[in-house]
């Protein structure tokens, strides 16, 4: 008899273990998405630190050049602005003039191409190096063309 017992106690105990396995996992897929998004509202609130630094950075002694990276969602050329979306959704108006220099690259070489502003279009990557003004606008200094290698596609 006391087989019997010992061997229903150890059922017993390897369902118990077996049922805490299974909610520990349960518990965990469900958790995984709340942390990706806090993740994801901190790497938004990095950009307006960032942003206010750049900002303040201007107002006083030097400025430090900013940077804003991301697709063009919008080009205006009459009021000479590119609307980039960062990766996370996060847009910014980028102004630039006659002195904004304007480049393209292609990934990985480091061959340099002038270009005209003409020549950037609506979803082209772009990189965007330049200062915040007093009210906050970012006004480029360069707009680099991110373009594709043909070999990665």
């Amino acid at each position: 008899m006391s087989k019997t017992t010992g061997l229903a106690k150890e059922r017993y105990t390897t369902k118990k273990l077996f049922t805490l396995l299974i909610a520990s996992v349960f518990v965990l897929v469900l958790s995984l998405p709340i942390f990706a998004q806090e993740g994801s509202q901190k790497e938004e609130s990095k950009e307006t630190p960032t942003q206010e630094n750049a900002e303040n950075e201007h107002k006083g002694k030097g400025a430090k050049q900013a940077r804003w990276e991301g697709m063009v969602t919008r080009s205006n050329k009459d009021q000479s602005t590119l609307t980039v979306r960062k990766v996370g959704s996060i847009e910014r108006t980028i102004h630039y003039d006659a002195s904004t220099q304007f480049t393209s690259q292609e990934h990985g070489s480091k061959k340099i191409n002038n270009i005209d502003a003409t020549e950037i279009k609506d979803n082209d990557r772009v990189i965007c190096l330049g200062n915040y003004d007093d009210k906050g606008e970012f006004h480029a200094t360069q707009i680099s063309k991110r373009l594709t290698n043909p070999l990665i596609r």
